[in-house]
């Protein structure tokens, strides 16, 4: 008799996984290019162990490519109290900082990778823990580090240490008509013709030529641009011209294009400012009603010829030591306000109240003047003097100004543009000499060396009196304390004095390293042991999986030059015991899926989804344990913290992906299966 039976469905691919299997060779490959970039000594046929140089002639041990902590390369461990006995408390924890970034730049010149340089407020002493790796020579290092700060101020250079020999001046005089020659092809074919943009962007050495294409605006007479202003005027270039000469300058020698002239309004101001609460950058804000009946006050009283000392008496502003100027500006360097107000003031009258962001200001108008503004757009190219030609030489000459002379440096912020700039305070004496150095050199730079590293070059647009004055550019909030930091690093007199010193030699480095790996590399082998007896050929996949998270690992050390140390290897052999633990949970999973009468494939993807949430959160409570360690403490602990973080993600990604490719498209040929299958009947 003929009767109906239900089908069975199956679960058995009908199709050939080749986009799975395509993935799984792909993860053969990464393993095999994670091999020769982790280890390409071992292709090379040379020592994984090799000797080099610090900066200071050390010979030290490294393995090529990655960075070694002190524990294994070697190295100097120092601990500096600063003393801030002459320091006002509330400005300590700002000189402490400035002079841990002196010390670690004194630390990098000895070419040291990855210098530690912490700093420590425990107890109410200020400390300073520094570590160099491969600096063996702890005299030399102790003697560079324990210098106070050195804080120079220089001017532009007109002499030499010594007279240029003939050899010297032929040297610069070929290298000057080379570097002719090379622009005078780049203005040829400016002159046939060719696109100025392209141009500027192939042969062009400013750092925004891409970006800004090498135009300049508004420069006029006066500015530090003058020489294009005087050329322009002087061959009657017309807009879109190029002009027919190079132009060589302590720049270096141009190509430009004349582009646009427009007329410029100039207002040389001084105002009165008083701040209330809720105004931008008010330090000491009063209320406003307050400030309200103070300003409305000095209106009355205000007039051209007592402005500038009401100015000093009221002023919040930092203008106020002299007397409120201002100086000569356009309204575009103001707020809008401000400048609608001081637009339409006439000259020689003081305005009414105008409120602002920054509060209630009084405008006194002392001049203006209407003057030419240009644009250009120019090729920028190297040109060589004197300076590029003796070894050594230096382009300033040190000054009587110092860092003694320099009382305090602070970011403030700009009360009509609201932009970030840094203002200094001299003593007596240093704002005498800052004043006769702002006289001489207006419109060239004064620059600022800490450590005999420039760190700042501000051009003087105007002479400075009185003491106080301002670098300004176009900072961001953290350039400006920065830089502010820099400067009372070499102003403040905070002396360090050594506490403890200690050394690891590199035959100690040498042995330390040899035995972590070796640690490493047994416990890795036990690991393999296990899982290939316990189960089988799933285990053996898991392993093959663990080899390329250890090679994964390894590579993110190189590439963003982790430092290893005794506790990062000991974080990175944690987080392959946590990449075993979640093959573990999966394979385990899958047995029991299996045994429970699923059949092969549906038990696989069983087997991953039940383990992911346990996987998931022992790792992610490991991950928080580990960014905690990372934030809140110091020196090894970090390195260890770090290591077993980037173990533990890339664990989550070898354990659910790379295990799951693997075993499927090994698993899916019949031949291999029931060996697996055997092993997981335990």
């Amino acid at each position: 008799m003929q009767t109906w039976k239900l089908k069975k469905k199956t679960t058995q691919n009908t199709h050939k996984p080749w986009g799975r299997r395509i993935v799984c060779v792909l993860f053969v490959l990464a393993t095999l290019v994670g091999g020769v970039y982790n280890f390409p000594f071992i292709w090379n046929r040379g020592a994984g162990l090799a000797e080099a140089k610090t900066g200071i002639g050390i010979p030290t041990v490294e393995v090529e490519g990655f960075r070694l902590g002190l524990d294994l390369q070697g190295g100097t461990h120092l601990t500096y109290e600063a003393d801030m006995s002459q320091i006002p408390e509330d400005r300590r924890l700002l000189a402490l900082e400035g002079v841990r970034d002196v010390i670690e730049r004194r630390a990098d010149s000895f070419g040291v990778a990855e210098p530690v340089v912490q700093t420590s407020t425990t107890g109410g002493k200020y400390r300073i823990i520094i570590e160099l790796a491969g600096v063996l020579d702890v005299n030399e290092a102790i003697a560079l580090i324990g210098e106070t700060p050195v804080l120079e101020f220089k001017s532009p250079g007109q002499e030499l240490d010594r007279e240029p020999t003939q050899e010297e001046i032929d040297q610069l005089e070929a290298a000057n008509t080379s570097q002719r020659a090379a622009a005078q092809v780049v203005l040829d074919r400016a002159l046939a013709g060719e696109n100025f943009d392209d141009l500027v962007r192939e042969f062009s050495i400013e750092k925004d030529a891409a970006t800004r294409l090498g135009i300049i605006e508004n420069i006029t007479a006066d500015s530090y641009f003058m020489e294009y202003a005087a050329m322009i005027e002087k061959r009657y270039l017309a807009p879109g011209q190029v002009n027919g000469n190079l132009l060589e300058n302590e720049d270096g020698v141009s190509v430009f294009k004349y582009l646009s002239k427009s007329n410029q309004t100039q207002s040389q101001l001084s105002h009165i400012l008083i701040c209330f609460e809720g105004n931008t950058g008010c330090e000491n804000p009063i209320p406003a009603i307050e400030a309200s009946i103070q300003i409305g006050k000095v209106k009355e009283e205000a007039t051209p010829e007592n402005f500038a000392e009401l100015a000093k008496q009221y002023s919040v502003d930092s203008s106020a030591q002299a007397g409120g100027s201002l100086g000569w500006a356009s309204s575009e360097s103001y707020v809008a306000p401000f400048a609608l107000a001081a637009s339409t003031l006439e000259k020689g009258k003081i305005s009414d109240v105008v409120e602002t962001e920054f509060g209630y200001h009084l405008i006194y108008k002392q001049d203006e003047k209407t003057i030419p503004t240009y644009t250009i757009q120019r090729v920028l190219m190297e040109f060589s003097d004197i300076y590029d030609i003796i070894p050594g030489a230096s382009p300033w000459v040190n000054t009587e100004l110092s860092g003694k002379h320099l009382e305090q440096a602070a970011v403030e912020f700009d009360q009509n543009t609201g932009t970030p700039y840094v203002a200094l305070t001299f003593n007596g004496e240093g704002g005498d000499l800052f004043a006769k150095l702002t006289e001489q050199y207006v419109g060239q730079p004064i620059a600022i060396f800490l450590d005999g590293t420039p760190i700042s070059t501000p051009v003087v647009q105007q002479a400075i009196y009185g003491g106080q004055a301002v670098i300004t550019g176009s900072f961001t909030i953290d350039e400006a304390k920065l830089l502010a930091q820099r400067l009372n690093a070499g102003a403040l007199p905070v002396p360090v004095n050594l506490l403890s010193q200690q050394t690891v030699g590199p035959t100690l480095g040498i042995i330390s390293l040899k035995s972590s790996v070796n640690a490493a590399l047994i416990g890795f082998v036990l690991i393999a042991i296990y899982m290939i007896s316990w189960y089988r050929l799933p285990g053996l996949i898991a392993i093959i999986a663990l080899i390329l998270f250890a090679m994964l690992n390894l590579a993110a050390y190189k590439m963003f030059g982790v430092t290893i140390t005794l506790a990062s290897i000991a974080g990175f052999i944690l987080s392959v015991g946590m990449a075993v633990d979640g093959n573990v949970l999966i394979l385990e999973r899958f047995k029991e899926e299996y045994a429970a009468g699923r059949d092969f494939n549906s038990s696989v993807d069983e087997a991953f989804r039940r383990a992911w949430s346990a996987i998931r959160d022992g790792n992610l409570t490991t991950l928080i344990a580990a960014g905690v360690l990372f934030w809140f403490s110091t020196s090894f602990v970090r390195g260890f913290a770090l290591t077993l973080a980037i173990g533990v993600a890339l664990s989550m990604f070898t354990a659910i992906t790379v295990s799951r490719v693997y075993l499927k498209s090994v698993l899916e040929l019949k031949a291999l299966r029931k060996s697996a299958l055997y092993g997981l009947k335990r």
